[in-house]
């Protein structure tokens, strides 16, 4: 590569290079295989040890290698007459390699090539590995897929077509550009994704009006401005997860799910979780039940003078509304709550996906460590999430913005993702040990919350399930296990897209679709075999869904209106505690 300000242009891999780099990665799984064979060796024949990998499998896997590597060089020095390669679905829509470059010119054809070529082979011969446990293999996956990303000719600069075109075409000052971004990330310990001052809460994010009516150490209660004459007399109460912001469900008027929900006639409460200091060292499960959920719903119920609400748990507070419901119903309480719907929340934690393979003794340790003040920094869990999709959500960034020198681009889902708040580490620690790891809540009377034990099956609450088919947080499959546990009345929706993306998605976009299944289904897979596909969002079945449970309306008037009841106004919408760092 030429120096930084040279007028020089940068050379292009030469056959020596690309003849190292093939030799990394055909180490890498060389390294693998020879690290199976000697513990085989070490390690005593009979159980409960046996062979650890099948030296068969191992020598078929190399041959296999080195077979396909003999064929990429021969394409390489004599195309005419080699059999061409044969991409897979996936490989033709990666995004890292769209530009006509990689395919037009030989070099990096080659480049491209042989990448998918020794990735396949990597991942192969993690599923070859045999008499290993099948989350040791997940987690063994997990990592050779990050390495697989990591190790892209797209993130290097000598490798990417690209890289090299912009680097003659400014003289090297994407390089500079580039080190100055990743300086500046470095200073403040998180991967920047989007232009960091584009956005703000109650400028451009977070606008829809309302007003903050109670403020506890742990959340701020917001309720939001009637804009028609007469709404729902059941109101609304949204619990979002406390791992990220509330503002999620209220980015920006085209996309709230909030100010649609208002627009519609509904009477609507969301609670802001108050990010964690030292303070809240103490602060458990039980307090985001007690004091938090249960709390927040005795306070619209007593505000509004109704006897139950609609609840909404998001994620994480989707399975704390499942331990809230259960306790409810355990104390003859269960009629508090009219309905619950639930985005994309898991209460059986069997087969979680790929943050199941972050809890294990390793991890829970490095998790004390890094909480000695009694709280976890939220940017280790910005970091663990990124990590489920480094290829979007890590390395895009690192090309674009290291090596590329681009400037960022607005973008107010992504500034969402980087808003991060902390956790109070001793109810983090627990949450991951007791549900993650240990899947107690899918144990009736294994967890007690104020001395109540939860029992799923007790809650009889008509439900609304919402799953994202794309999920890679909370798996669809994951999340319909909630239907083995609750035993009233519920429907199941399964929304396309993923995490964000499946459940923020507003009519007038006109994205995606969902499927419904009136039949009923034993599985997700029999569901899915008798679903009906509808285009579109599914909000609007989510307020069919609602109006049938209760259609009465009332005026907007008195303490339907923010401040005007017995809870006076002590700040606008979005409030403090989602300013709070």
């Amino acid at each position: 590569m030429a120096e930084v300000g040279s007028s020089q242009p940068p050379r292009l891999p030469s056959l020596e290079d690309l003849q190292h780099w093939t030799w990394v990665l055909g180490r890498a799984q060389q390294l693998m295989l020879e690290h199976g064979f000697d513990l085989a060796e070490r390690l005593p024949a009979a159980p409960p040890f046996g062979p650890m990998i099948d030296p068969t499998a191992a020598v078929r896997a190399t041959a296999g290698f080195w077979a396909d590597t003999m064929q990429l060089w021969q394409r390489f020095l004599d195309p005419d007459h080699a059999e061409p390669f044969e991409e897979t679905p996936e490989q033709a829509k990666d995004k890292r390699f769209k530009a006509p470059q990689w395919r037009e010119q030989p070099v990096f054809d080659f480049l491209r090539q042989s990448y998918f070529t020794i990735a396949d082979h990597l991942l192969k011969g993690v599923d070859a590995m045999e008499n290993i446990d099948e989350k040791q293999r997940e987690q063994i996956r997990f990592a050779t897929r990050g390495f697989v990303d990591a190790m892209s000719p797209s993130n290097f600069p000598a490798t990417n077509p690209l890289v090299i075109e912009k680097t003659i075409e400014t003289r090297g000052e994407n390089l500079l550009r580039g080190l100055q971004h990743m300086l500046n990330d470095v200073t403040k310990g998180q991967l920047t994704q989007t232009a960091p001052d584009a956005f703000e809460v109650g400028r451009n994010l977070a606008t829809t009006p309302g007003k903050v009516v109670k403020r506890t150490p742990l959340y701020e209660l917001i309720q939001y401005t009637p804009t028609t004459d007469e709404v729902y007399r059941t109101p609304v109460l949204i619990f979002p997860p406390w791992i990220n912001r509330f503002y999620i469900l209220d980015l920006n008027p085209e996309k709230s799910f909030i100010r649609w929900a208002v627009e519609r006639g509904l009477t609507v409460f969301v609670v802001s979780w108050r990010s964690a200091d030292a303070s809240m060292k103490d602060v458990m499960w039980d307090d985001y039940i007690e004091r938090g959920q249960i709390d927040a719903i005795d306070t619209v119920r007593d505000l509004l003078k109704v006897d139950s609400v609609h609840a909404i748990g998001y994620c994480v507070a989707g399975t704390t509304l499942a331990a809230t419901l259960a306790v409810l119903a355990a104390r003859g309480e269960a009629e508090k709550v009219k309905s619950a719907t639930f985005f994309t929340a898991q209460v059986d934690f069997s087969e979680a996906g790929d943050l199941h393979l972050f809890v294990d003794d390793d991890q829970l340790q490095l998790i004390r460590s890094l909480a000695s003040d009694g709280f976890l920094d939220g940017r280790y869990m910005a970091a663990t999430f990124n990590l489920l999709r480094g290829r979007d959500l890590i390395w895009n960034y690192v090309t674009s913005n290291y090596l590329m020198g681009q400037d960022y681009v607005p973008f107010d889902l992504l500034h969402w993702n980087s808003d991060v708040t902390n956790l109070p580490a001793k109810w983090h620690l627990s949450y991951l040990t007791d549900l993650y790891r240990d899947n107690r809540l899918a144990v009736p009377g294994s967890i007690t919350v104020g001395g109540t034990p939860v029992d799923l099956r007790r809650v009889t609450t008509p439900t609304y399930v919402q799953a994202g088919r794309e999920d890679h947080i909370a798996p669809a499959h994951s999340v319909w296990k909630i239907t083995h546990h609750f035993q009233g009345p519920l429907k199941f929706v399964l929304a396309g897209s993923g995490h964000i993306a499946g459940v923020v998605n507003p009519p007038a976009a006109g994205k995606y679709q969902y499927w419904t299944n009136d039949a009923g289904a034993d599985s997700l897979a029999d569901f899915i075999a008798g679903a009906k596909e509808t285009k579109g969002s599914w909000w609007p079945d989510w307020a069919d869904w609602l109006d049938s449970l209760d259609s009465v309306k009332v005026p907007a008037k008195g303490a339907r209106v923010p401040g005007r009841g017995k809870l006076k106004s002590l700040a606008d919408a979005p409030g403090d505690y989602v300013r709070a760092r």
